[in-house]
């Protein structure tokens, strides 16, 4: 373990803390014919020679991960859209990660059992952070349809359609708050979710204010409750059924 967390801080400070976006855009517009990339490269060589003090046990490794960073951020670089980008950037920094893991495993076998990473406990985290990201925005969509206001064209529609506001804002607000609100309970930390409820309730008071309607209002109140409240409803069940999973 101790090997891949250096490959990683080494890939870490590599792409994100020696990579200035002019050099990103550079890469995006020249791509394989862009000095940037390659000084890129150099870089990460540079980072993971002094990291591993420069050490000849590890050339084997050095070598895949020096030669795999550079065909990943190739194919990306080829490959990206610009309305793709985030899922490029997840796929591009998944395959830089798996190869590291590999590499270390090589050299420092991790010893992970493949029986506890599927165990009922792992599971039911994961079954409940799936439920609390995709399921509950289907299911309010679907129960306040019936109280749509008429400023708005369809259900879960920006409440003011105007330039300043962020496509599909609303949909990672939501994603977030539940997130949010899950982690709170299951850490046991229910003032931080009474918090959380009061900044959101600030934040949308302008916004209601200008609106002045009555109806628009009570929609976002039980959209925001909705939210909140099945939020709260998974993770004490998933409190209620961890303990006897393990």
């Amino acid at each position: 373990m101790t090997l891949f967390l250096t490959l990683l801080l080494a890939h870490i400070l590599g792409d994100f803390c020696f990579q200035p976006s002019s050099w990103v855009t550079d890469k995006k517009r020249y791509k394989h014919k862009s000095k940037r990339l390659y000084t890129h490269i150099l870089i990460h060589a540079a980072l993971l020679l002094l990291f591993l003090g420069f050490n000849t046990t590890y050339w084997i490794g050095f070598t895949i991960v020096i030669l795999s960073h550079y065909l990943i951020d190739l194919a990306k670089l080829h490959a990206d859209r610009n309305n793709h980008t985030l899922t490029y950037f997840l796929i591009d920094q998944a395959l830089h990660i798996a190869v590291l893991a590999l590499v270390a495993n090589c050299y420092e076998p991790f010893g992970i059992a493949w029986e506890n990473i599927v165990s009922p406990g792992y599971l039911l985290f994961l079954t409940t952070l799936s439920l609390v990201i995709f399921v509950p925005a289907v299911l309010i969509k679907i129960v306040i349809a019936q109280w749509q206001p008429e400023t708005m064209d369809k259900p879960g529609e920006a409440l003011f359609k105007d330039d300043e506001s962020l496509v599909k804002a609303g949909r990672f607000i939501g994603v977030l708050e539940r997130l949010f609100v899950f982690l709170f309970v299951i850490t046991d930390h229910w003032e931080a979710i009474g918090f959380l409820l009061a900044a959101k309730s600030i934040f949308r008071f302008g916004d209601l204010r200008r609106g002045k309607d009555r109806k628009l209002t009570e929609y976002v109140l039980i959209g925001t409750l909705l939210s909140f409240g099945i939020a709260i409803l998974i993770g004490l069940i998933y409190l209620r059924l961890s303990p006897r999973l393990g």
